[in-house]
């Protein structure tokens, strides 16, 4: 039935039809130096998949957390949030938080909500891990 023919029998039509979400998939893994932890993170960073990246973080209490992007397509508000929260936390507890490798696409949402500032980027992990 095509939607004209839905709407005028009283029919809504399905716009927002489930589609599988692209997993999250994290690594966690020691840097190079002492006190240093790294997340790798593969897939994108929304809210059906910010929990587990949410409890990796709260889980590190390395004094240096480096958070690698390189494979994040793309990141919504909620992603930002908790990237936000995790920049929070570290902060109030005197820790360093380091993005590696954030695409134009993920920088240009943490631009348009101001958020940017907040964190430090590098393009490369051995640029992290030396500066932490």
């Amino acid at each position: 039935m095509a939607w004209e023919t839905a709407l005028t029998q009283g029919v809504t039509p399905n716009y927002y039809l489930a589609m599988p979400q692209d997993p999250l998939v994290i690594e966690d893994f020691p840097g190079r130096k002492d006190g240093q932890r790294i997340l790798r993170l593969s897939g994108p960073l929304v809210i059906a998949t910010l929990f587990g990246f949410q409890a990796k973080v709260r889980a590190s209490t390395s004094p240096a957390l480096i958070i690698d992007f390189t494979n994040v397509p793309y990141v919504d508000s909620a992603g930002i949030g908790a990237l936000v929260g995790a920049y929070v936390t570290h902060q109030n507890d005197r820790r360093s938080l380091a993005l590696v490798g954030v695409s134009d696409r993920v920088h240009s949402a943490l631009q348009v909500t101001r958020v940017d500032h907040f964190f430090r980027f590098f393009n490369t992990l051995a640029e992290a891990e030396d500066a932490a």
